[in-house]
């Protein structure tokens, strides 16, 4: 009988455990891990995603739903936001190499495409 009593009791302080870590592990603070995960990942979508809060943020200043003052330290803040992202988009498409006789290429297809729609736009007429 006391087996069952120390395996229940062994048990439920292992379901209280669970049960605690699961209510209170959203109040701890897990940016640190998450902002190492998922570093140079989905810059895009984050750029979206702040250029789209900056327009709503925009719109509630003009329905006169935050102050004046709020909505400057905010449209501040994502602004900077946007700026260090756009900086390390910027960054990256400088370290890439483009190879400039095939964009030379692509130019003269697209200039002599342009030309002959022009010539078949004129024939028409």
């Amino acid at each position: 009988m006391q087996e069952i009593t120390i395996i229940s009791m062994i048990f439920t302080a292992a379901l209280v455990l669970i049960c605690l870590f699961l209510v209170l592990a959203p109040f701890f603070s897990w940016n640190s891990y998450l902002n190492f995960a998922t570093k140079g990942q989905d810059s895009v979508s984050n750029k979206e995603v702040l250029l789209s809060t900056l327009n709503e943020l925009e719109f509630e200043y003009k329905m006169d739903k935050i102050s004046h003052a709020d909505y400057k330290n905010l449209k501040k803040q994502y602004e900077s936001q946007v700026v260090s992202i756009m900086k390390d988009e910027e960054e990256q498409m400088s370290t890439q190499t483009v190879d400039k006789d095939l964009m030379a290429e692509i130019e003269s297809e697209i200039e002599a495409t342009m030309k002959s729609y022009k010539n078949k736009k004129g024939e028409r007429k």
